[in-house]
């Protein structure tokens, strides 16, 4: 029986401080369809120049969570980390309209990488702080409802806006705007918990680690660092001796599935607004409303994910939406064989990205379950930094080898490198669901449990 988890929420808005998280993910959600347009289109860069972008900004962000994490639990004040991370995001992207040259562009993207998971970390343990045990679910819930429905209104701010034929570059003023308005309603609407809680918290409650986790979806990849990581030269060697030692137990599987579903998602997503614009030729409108039916449908799907979890069992959903994802990436990819008409792939690409944002809502929940369940009774702390660790890593590589396949390769074999992905991570999922069923049930006595990989990243904590 899978565990009944509360993506459904019980109020859509649990509190009304809960807007204030609206206007901010209205503009990261239209930033990040800005900014590969904004380098394509006004600074005449190229595919290759997102794909840098992209691991500069990745970079700075798995560096930039274990520094995050580290003040999270030192200095337990979420109103002011949030308050920081907003007024960074609107001075940012306030710079970016008047950016004028691609390596001012980069500087300015790898800041919004070191600033980004400031914010992530202290949403989560807020609402961890300020809603008691039992509201906690249906808070979470409610957080993520106002998540999507924020990235909704900024790509429809950026649809209408571009819609009207007034310049890109200017839309960074009005998403500055929108992050200025939730550090006002930060300001006036939001107060710290009455009892601060350590950033490990995350990790005891199902429904923040799925909010965690399904930010991949919305704003792309933030680490999770419950404990503060440093590493040495034998930090990765004592970590594949770990995998090599736990491959009777699923996690090791899992991690290496998630690696790959991370991996090809960067791999798609930082190619994908490239290929609408160049490869396809759609305008930029066009392309905010592509990417707007992939927001609106992981917002139709995301509050049935947990229902759906429960009945159908969470291993199940995470095969058949990671299949349904690999068969969307096969799709765009056929599209390149057939010479559409623009509005035929304007069509297709609509479908096809909206049936990846159904997919990946479905996906987040039920992998983040199976996850749960995998870190009950071991080091959960240590454990999903290893997750994040990997994570961070499949971010870089993504980005990486889209610059790579750039100048020698093209978009097909791109969105092919990726479904090939996908569908190499479903005969793992396959086998992490055997390797659970037999550890639950086993046939022999089970064995001493094995130490939890500390050293794996060799976590250290203050």
């Amino acid at each position: 029986m899978e565990r009944t988890i509360h993506t459904w929420p019980t109020r859509l808005l649990a509190r009304p401080w809960l807007l204030a998280f609206v206007p901010i993910n209205a503009a990261t959600s239209g930033f990040g369809v800005a900014l590969p347009l904004l380098i394509l289109i006004p600074l005449a860069g190229s595919w290759s120049d997102v794909a840098i972008a992209a691991s500069l900004y990745n970079g700075a962000v798995i560096l930039s969570s274990m520094f995050w994490g580290y003040v999270s639990d030192r200095y337990p004040t979420r109103r002011r980390l949030l308050l920081l991370n907003y007024v960074g995001f609107a001075v940012v992207y306030f710079a970016l309209a008047e950016a004028t040259s691609l390596p001012v562009l980069f500087v300015l993207y790898t800041l919004v990488g070191v600033l980004a998971p400031a914010g992530a970390s202290a949403s989560n343990l807020l609402i961890l702080e300020r809603f008691p045990e039992h509201e906690r679910p249906g808070a979470f819930a409610s957080f993520q409802e106002m998540s999507i429905i924020g990235a909704m209104v900024g790509l429809l701010v950026g649809f209408f806006w571009l819609l009207a034929d007034r310049p890109l570059q200017p839309l960074f003023f009005v998403l500055a705007a929108l992050a200025a308005l939730s550090v006002v309603a930060v300001w006036i609407g939001v107060r710290d918990g009455p009892v601060p809680v350590p950033t490990a918290a995350v990790s005891h409650h199902p429904e923040s680690l799925i909010s965690r986790l399904h930010v991949i979806g919305l704003r792309g990849f933030i680490p999770y660092f419950p404990r503060r990581p440093s590493f040495n030269r034998h930090s990765w060697q004592r970590l594949r001796r770990w995998f090599r030692e736990e491959m009777h137990h699923e996690l090791p599987l899992i991690l290496l599935a998630t690696l790959l579903f991370n991996l090809a998602s960067n791999l798609f997503n930082i190619s994908y607004v490239p290929y609408l614009e160049r490869g396809i030729g759609l305008s930029a409108s066009a392309i905010f409303l592509v990417n707007f039916a992939n927001n609106l449908a992981q917002g139709l799907s995301f509050p049935s994910s947990g229902t759906l979890t429960s009945r159908l069992g969470a291993d199940r959903l995470v095969q058949r939406s990671t299949y349904v994802r690999s068969l969307g990436y096969l799709a765009v990819a056929g599209f390149t064989f057939v010479p559409l008409a623009i509005s035929s792939a304007y069509g297709a690409n609509l479908l096809a990205f909206a049936a990846l944002g159904a997919a990946i809502a479905f996906y987040s929940t039920a992998s983040s379950i199976i996850l749960f369940r995998a870190l009950e009774g071991r080091d959960a702390g240590t454990l999903l930094g290893v997750n994040s660790a990997l994570g961070g890593a499949a971010a870089v590589a993504g980005a990486i080898l889209s610059g790579v396949l750039s100048i020698f390769g093209s978009y097909r074999l791109t969105f092919l490198v990726a479904a090939g992905a996908l569908l190499v991570s479903l005969p793992l999922w396959t086998a992490a669901q055997v390797a659970y069923d037999r550890r639950r049930h086993p046939r022999t006595s089970p064995a001493a449990p094995r130490p939890i990989p500390e050293a794996a990243v060799a976590a250290e904590t203050d």
